[in-house]
């Protein structure tokens, strides 16, 4: 999500025979080989690992199913709307469509680097934490009942790493948060991963690509990624238990009256909110709440403090983050002599909820309740 200097920092932008493949787009060459300097240590995983095996784009549609949909097909068609056509089930070679690139395993992995809490836990939650090598860019703590798979994986940068501190754990996939995960500066680009025989997968609720993004995002969006990371990690069955255990926690939530909400993500100077097509306004929407700004085409949006005193909401959402807490927010509000004349911050209506529980993952069921729960106390 694209974001000013205040939001997230980091918004400022062995499987053998290991395949990626990214469609030529305006002539560029499906790989790209960039000459890098790295390690001793990396040059010796690069050595060691198979060399690169590219596969031709009808071969991997075959294996992968439907070809991936062009920004023209229709909204049924595309990867968002039926991700259930890439294999549901443990079986391998596989291949799925991640993003527009076309990822193959022969094998589960074994050495995983996750970047980002929710990728993190979406793998403990799998069962597979044992094979994390190292995780990087939390957001936070791990719920109470991760807390422990997850407690002794080695971290290997607060934010970002970059390629030589990656290959230094030597992964064999990396699983992102976001597509800007893997960039130049930062872990290396995807296609230039491929060539040191290294798989990697972004979170589906997270691509940009048109014809990927889901529009909106929905629960069955997010079902779909826990079971295609399932068969990515040779893990349907407890793919299926975690999917069960989400919705029987939706099932038993009881949604709200409507009250309207503005939902602030991050910034200060310019508040940096959530908007009609993201998570954010997923959970609020299950949760029986009205987002100020569901009008908005995006997954978060910036705005004006001048549209949010407008609205003068029922209630605020706010995400609480190490670099802007709930209580930062909270103190902000009070501050500002606009905001603090709203309803909401003189009444204290605040809802608050921690940053990894923002995005898509195994997080978004039982925040949906617990949205529930905090307003209800607040008196519905």
């Amino acid at each position: 999500m694209p974001t000013p200097a205040d939001r997230h920092p980091a918004h400022r932008h062995p499987a053998s025979r290991l395949a990626e493949h990214r469609q030529p787009e305006h002539g560029r060459p499906a790989f790209e080989r960039a000459d890098r300097r790295v390690s001793g240590r990396a040059r010796a995983l690069r050595a060691a690992l198979v060399p690169l095996v590219v596969v031709p784009v009808l071969a991997l549609a075959a294996c992968a199913g439907d070809a991936p949909a062009s920004p023209g097909t229709p909204a049924a068609s595309t990867p968002a709307a039926t991700a259930s056509t890439n294999p549901p089930a443990a079986a391998f070679p596989l291949t799925v469509d991640n993003c527009g690139t076309h990822v193959t395993l022969d094998a589960p992995p074994e050495r995983i680097v996750a970047i980002k809490s929710s990728t993190a836990e979406m793998v403990a939650a799998l069962g597979a934490a044992d094979r994390l090598v190292g995780t990087a860019f939390s957001d936070g703590p791990p719920p109470q009942e991760l807390a422990a798979a997850l407690a002794d994986v080695p971290v290997i940068s607060e934010k970002v790493p970059g390629q030589e501190a990656l290959l230094a754990v030597e992964p064999d996939f990396v699983y992102g948060g976001w597509e800007s995960n893997f960039s130049a500066d930062g872990v290396g680009e995807r296609d230039a991963l491929a060539g040191y025989g290294i798989a990697t997968y972004v979170s589906p609720s997270a691509c940009k690509e048109p014809g990927y993004q889901p529009d909106p995002l929905t629960f069955d969006d997010v079902f779909s990624e826990i079971r295609e990371a399932g068969a990515v990690l040779g893990e349907p069955a407890a793919a299926e238990q975690v999917v069960a255990q989400q919705q029987k926690t939706l099932d038993g939530v009881e949604p709200l009256a409507g009250q309207s909400v503005v939902w602030w993500s991050s910034g200060t100077d310019t508040p940096f909110v959530g908007a009609g097509i993201g998570a954010p306004q997923m959970l609020l929407s299950a949760a029986g709440l009205t987002n100020v700004f569901a009008g908005v085409q995006d997954t978060w949006t910036s705005v004006g403090w001048e549209e949010v005193v407008a609205a003068n909401p029922d209630l605020l959402v706010l995400v609480d983050s190490v670099w802007n807490t709930a209580e930062n927010k909270k103190a902000a509000l009070a501050a500002n002599p606009a905001t603090a004349a709203l309803d909401a911050v003189k009444n204290e209506r605040y809802v608050v909820v921690p940053f990894a529980a923002t995005e898509a993952g195994v997080r978004n069921a039982d925040t949906v309740a617990d949205l529930v729960t905090q307003v209800t106390a607040l008196g519905g």
